[in-house]
């Protein structure tokens, strides 16, 4: 009996069953907590799947999830799209989610806001996580990395609307478009809002509530409004006023 346990956590998880403590769940339990978390969303997958341009395996859907353009969407194996999520996939050059992705419930992911003007597109890699009721907007294009991992409420704003002429409504001045790159191994905090142009490099960290408004270094960590260096992974945070200057600042960059 533990070896069917033991293959199916496997099936449904992608690695072994093991537990840190001595309590653990039985066959029964496994399979009930599997079809409440999971059931629905698992056969939603099955019937829709090949509407997708590709998908190389397991696809879990939540239930009203909202996706247009499909065929514009490559999936991996073990993607998931929580609850009321919505995907619109029509892009220069579409959207790509890798292995083992995870949408949380109520995303929202386009990269075109009018079909007269499509925008470049998303990729997200392998192992990455992205919270509830994220917003992403990749009209310049966005690329997130491997094993990144965000909380709820980020959004990655790829497009800025054009304001320099007074004289004309802003909304008939069009927009701008740079990009975003998050590269792997990136925890992004709740309610972060990355700007258009940005690159946060490998190994970053970016505190609850930041706004990013350039670049991000490797390997450090950054909190505010506009988001400053505050410290680095491999050494303790200062403990006086974390916003005061420091060599490499982002702020302190021409």
């Amino acid at each position: 009996m533990k070896s069917i346990k033991h293959k199916i956590f496997r099936v449904a998880f992608g690695r072994d069953y093991s537990p840190s403590q001595d309590k653990q769940v039985t066959v029964r339990e496994l399979l009930y907590y599997l079809w409440k978390r999971g059931g629905w969303s698992f056969l939603r997958g099955l019937f829709l799947r090949h509407r997708f341009k590709e998908c190389g395996g397991r696809l879990l859907i939540g239930k009203s999830v909202n996706i247009l353009f499909p065929k514009y969407i490559s999936l991996g194996k073990n993607v998931a799209l929580g609850d009321y999520t919505y995907v619109n996939g029509f892009s220069q050059e579409g959207l790509r989610l890798g292995n083992n992705v995870r949408i949380r419930e109520h995303g929202w992911i386009q990269a075109t806001s009018t079909l007269e003007n499509p925008g470049k597109g998303l990729v997200i890699l392998d192992n990455t996580y992205i919270g509830p009721r994220c917003i992403i907007g990749a009209g310049g294009g966005i690329t997130i990395g491997s094993n990144v991992t965000t909380g709820a409420g980020v959004e990655l704003l790829a497009e800025d609307h054009m304001f320099s002429d007074a004289k004309l409504p802003i909304n008939e001045q069009g927009v701008a478009r740079k990009g975003i790159v998050i590269e792997d191994d990136v925890w992004i905090g709740n309610r972060v809002i990355v700007l258009d142009g940005v690159r946060v490099s490998r190994g970053a960290v970016i505190g609850a509530g930041s706004i990013v408004t350039k670049d991000v270094p490797p390997d450090t960590i950054v909190a505010g409004n506009p988001a400053r260096v505050i410290g680095q992974r491999d050494s303790s945070l200062r403990a006086a006023d974390p916003f005061s200057p420091l060599p490499g600042d982002l702020d302190a960059r021409s």
